[in-house]
């Protein structure tokens, strides 16, 4: 099956809303906690399923650039909690374009061990939350992007 990622943008705004509050107050965030930049944006995958096995990524980039793609250990929702660094999966996947007409490239073993982690946490939840960081010139309206898994 393919699931593909989803732009969250409400998540991404709340999450927005809390830069802005912080900045309004001339407050610091609490230690740890990992605030959006503006090349961030909150992405989801609902899973319909929950035993799965991860096969492929399948990432299309209109234009060159880079996205980074980091997973959440947690559930969260910024209303209540706010996302903490250590929340953030490791290795992030890393998905880049050179040219307009060169494939998107990206570090199989950190792609592969990503995916398979996806797969695992997919075993307890039914939603799962990352945030792209787009850079090198690409943003959201650029990608589309999904990952295929066997239930």
């Amino acid at each position: 099956m393919e699931l593909p990622f989803n732009d969250d943008a409400q998540l991404t705004k709340c999450m927005r809303i809390r830069v802005q509050s912080l900045q309004q107050k001339n407050a610091k965030p609490q230690e740890g906690e990992m605030l959006l930049r503006a090349n961030q944006f909150v992405y989801r995958l609902d899973f319909s399923k929950q035993k799965l096995k991860f096969l492929w990524w399948k990432v299309h980039l209109k234009t060159p650039g880079k996205v980074t793609i980091t997973g959440t250990s947690q559930h969260w929702t910024p209303d209540l909690t706010n996302l903490m660094t250590r929340q953030l999966l490791e290795p992030s996947a890393v998905f880049s374009k050179k040219d307009a007409k060169d494939p998107v490239e990206c570090n199989e073993a950190d792609a592969q061990e990503f995916g398979e982690r996806i797969a695992e946490l997919a075993k307890i939840r039914k939603v799962m939350y990352f945030v792209f960081t787009f850079s090198d010139g690409t943003d959201p309206s650029a990608i589309k992007c999904s990952i295929g898994l066997r239930g």
